[in-house]
């Protein structure tokens, strides 16, 4: 039976004040711990007796159903320990297609960027302060276990772009851009996706060298403003990939 404390820090997690508390993060359901429990440290494991892959505290699905923050148990619920976030060098941004994000604001969004990210083989992306937590349990339900390949850093991301080599690409997504279709598109560098309802603020669009456009279809046709910021993610991913297939095959 699950004490009382450990109800109570369970339903702390829920919160990002409790979770830098605490220095722990949630997962649950059997993919997503599956995908998570060799890459985290595993603090607490939870588990009713239809799950007992790992050594778990066995509870009874009514005690489940108590601590979960979903709307559905699924079984198995982890308490992992969140890692310290350390930067990688400037050279990968050199190397390889990073994302940057400025004030993504829904974790939902936030954790579906990261399972695009891990889709398309970008290993980093670069939070600003603003941009919600990546520690959330809805962002990171949302990622379906790709936390365990792609880190998720927070900084300054104004001051971060200032200081890039003036040879590493920056793309900014604008409404003002160019076509994304016709435009010259680089192997490595940083892609930046703006906040939901604003785009990306001044300051960072300042600092982007090329801004890039998703062209409705067809062109001069009244649609919808935008475009959800993970779907325009999906969309830039796999055009800057194809060019890369293109280019390699």
């Amino acid at each position: 039976m699950l004490s009382k404390t450990t109800i109570k820090l369970i339903r702390s997690l829920d919160s990002r004040k409790g979770r830098r508390k605490e220095g722990l993060f949630i997962a649950e359901g059997p993919k997503l711990v599956h995908e998570l429990i060799d890459e985290f440290e595993c603090v607490r494991l939870i588990a009713t007796e239809a799950w007992q892959t790992y050594k778990t505290e066995i509870v009874s699905d009514e005690e489940l159903q108590r601590v979960s923050l979903l709307q559905s148990p699924q079984q198995v619920l982890a308490l992992f320990r969140i890692p310290q976030d350390e930067l990688p060098p400037v050279q990968i941004v050199k190397e390889q297609l990073c994302i940057a994000l400025d004030g993504v604001q829904d974790p939902g969004n936030l954790g579906t960027i990261v399972r695009l990210a891990d889709w398309f083989g970008v290993e980093h992306i670069f939070c600003s302060i603003g941009t919600a937590d990546i520690w959330n349990p809805k962002a990171v339900q949302a990622t379906m276990g790709a936390l365990a390949r792609v880190r998720v850093h927070y900084l300054d991301l104004a001051t971060y772009l200032r200081q890039l080599p003036i040879e590493v690409p920056v793309y900014g997504t604008s409404l003002k851009g160019k076509n994304l279709w016709t435009s010259s598109l680089s192997a490595s560098g940083i892609i930046v996706m703006g906040n939901e309802g604003n785009g990306v603020s001044a300051e960072v669009d300042a600092l982007c060298r090329e801004r890039l456009l998703i062209p409705n279809y067809p062109l001069g046709r009244q649609t919808t403003d935008s475009l959800n910021v993970a779907m325009a993610t999906g969309i830039v991913l796999a055009e800057f990939r194809r060019r890369a297939h293109h280019l390699t095959y």
